[in-house]
């Protein structure tokens, strides 16, 4: 995959080339849908596969209070559009300056002058330009003066229930339904980060976690104990993995996320990490002593154990 991050590394040679635009949040099924659809279109056309997307979601900048938090960091992102076998990535900064572009500038600019884009493939409600003034009708309209097809996607509804979207799957992760979160995503859920000193507290307890920096990349989910996965340089290790503050002990930092690997003790310090949820376990709760805690804390160890090897 080629990756563009501002027009001016394109080359004046590159294209004629099919297109689609947007955030793409998470890269869940229906991101994957369109980018499915674009690349059987660019493959018909004899044309390169484009993906436009932002460096960070355009409300930070247009509408910062309502801002929601991303489900992927870009480089997260980044990732996972490589997976899906696209073409090419532009990746724009999304500041004050592109957020005043007119619309007819925004598609001349960055998907005709540069992209020679043919084919542009975008969702029923797509808006673009300043001030969401552009809509399909236009998109339209320009492609009959600049030589593009406009291709709607049909939204992807699975068991005929709302269509899938990134909002969505942040109420599933803020619930701790990282399972179904899981489906409309394609992949499990994850966050990525380093490993870090904690408290040391698990290990004492029989139990040595791989503590993340509270600067990891991903939504994490609901406070609680999950099954999942710690992958490590491309190995995948099995993993009971406890979000939230510890709440029975005091002067925990806010939010951490650590995960025990089942049957192995690995030295993981400062190690950058990928930690997968797979289901969760149950919430998280204050005990009365550290003799109840490591008796829940064997329970939940073999709950995960058992649900990764279903």
């Amino acid at each position: 995959m080629r990756l563009f991050r501002s027009i001016d590394e394109i080359p004046s040679d590159f294209g004629p080339s099919a297109v689609t635009v947007g955030k793409f949040d998470g890269v869940h099924l229906g991101h994957r849908a369109v980018i499915g659809r674009l690349l059987q279109v660019a493959h018909d056309a004899d044309l390169a596969s484009v993906v436009v997307t932002f460096d960070r979601n355009p409300m930070s900048i247009v509408a910062p209070n309502r801002c929601p938090e991303d489900l992927v960091s870009l480089e997260q992102k980044l990732g996972l559009l490589e997976q899906t076998g696209v073409d090419a990535v532009l990746v724009l900064t999304f500041d004050l300056e592109l957020s005043h572009v007119p619309a007819e500038d925004f598609v001349e600019r960055f998907l005709v002058s540069r992209l020679h884009a043919k084919k542009l493939l975008v969702g029923s409600d797509f808006r673009y330009g300043a001030k969401g003034a552009g809509d399909v009708a236009l998109l339209r309209t320009l492609g009959e003066r600049d030589g593009f097809d406009v291709q709607l996607i049909d939204d992807v509804r699975p068991d005929g229930h709302d269509r899938v979207s990134s909002t969505w799957i942040r109420t599933l992760l803020g619930e701790g339904d990282v399972a179904y979160a899981g489906v409309l995503l394609g992949r499990a859920p994850t966050v990525r980060g380093r490993v870090v000193h904690g408290a040391m507290r698990g290990r004492e307890l029989g139990f040595p976690t791989a503590n993340l920096s509270p600067q990891c990349e991903g939504l994490i989910p609901a406070d609680g104990v999950y099954a999942g996965w710690l992958i490590d340089g491309g190995v995948r290790h099995p993993a009971a993995i406890s979000v939230g503050d510890n709440p029975t002990f005091e002067g925990v930092p806010q939010r951490q996320v650590e995960a025990y690997v089942i049957g192995e003790d690995l030295d993981l310090y400062d190690h950058v990490v990928d930690v997968e949820f797979t289901q969760r376990i149950r919430g998280m709760v204050a005990f009365s002593g550290i003799e109840p805690l490591i008796v829940q804390m064997r329970a939940d160890v073999a709950e995960a154990s058992a649900i990764l090897e279903a």
